[in-house]
């Protein structure tokens, strides 16, 4: 989420520096430098614009926080990765994974929801998707407790829906 906020900060600086070189050539009646200006400007704008909006479901995300881990592993038909990151949140929303954010449950039936929950000893397997590509997505929770998992395990069905299957306790 800091990278998240970082960029959009980045975005926002631009935005300004491009605004007031804009209006300090309008008013040295440099017109064709302040159009290149100005639209370099709107598109520093479009880009805070959407940064502002990962922004937002990033901290919808955050701030409602199912399990937060260490690592994930990512899985896609066809190609894996890991990913070891200052963060992965789990959340009743979504899952964001560095600065990388997968929503679910935003579009209705026909979007992308969170389809099964598994949980043993060490991992957590979660696996969402849509009706064109299924993610996924493998945690090393660190539980070692068995009523921290059931009760990660309660939250997720209470935030979600989806009944996590435990395995190995």
């Amino acid at each position: 989420m800091k990278s998240i906020r970082e960029r959009r900060n980045g975005y926002a600086l631009l935005f300004v520096a491009g605004i007031c070189l804009s209006v300090w050539l309008g008013m040295a009646f440099m017109l064709e430098a302040v159009f290149i200006f100005g639209a370099i400007s709107l598109i520093f704008l479009l880009l805070l614009v959407r940064q502002s909006r990962r922004l937002y479901d990033a901290t919808l995300i955050w701030d409602n926080r199912i399990l937060a881990v260490p690592s994930a592993l990512i899985s896609i038909p066809g190609r894996q990765r890991k990913k070891d990151t200052e963060e992965t949140v789990v959340s009743t929303f979504g899952i964001l994974i560095g600065s990388e954010i997968y929503q679910w449950g935003l579009d209705g039936v026909n979007g992308v929801r969170l389809y099964t929950a598994k949980v043993d000893k060490e991992r957590m397997y979660l696996t969402f998707g849509d009706k064109a590509q299924t993610m996924r997505v493998e945690l090393l929770h660190g539980m070692t407790q068995k009523q921290a998992l059931l009760d990660a395990a309660q939250k997720l069905l209470h935030e979600t829906g989806v009944t996590a299957v435990v395995n190995g306790w």
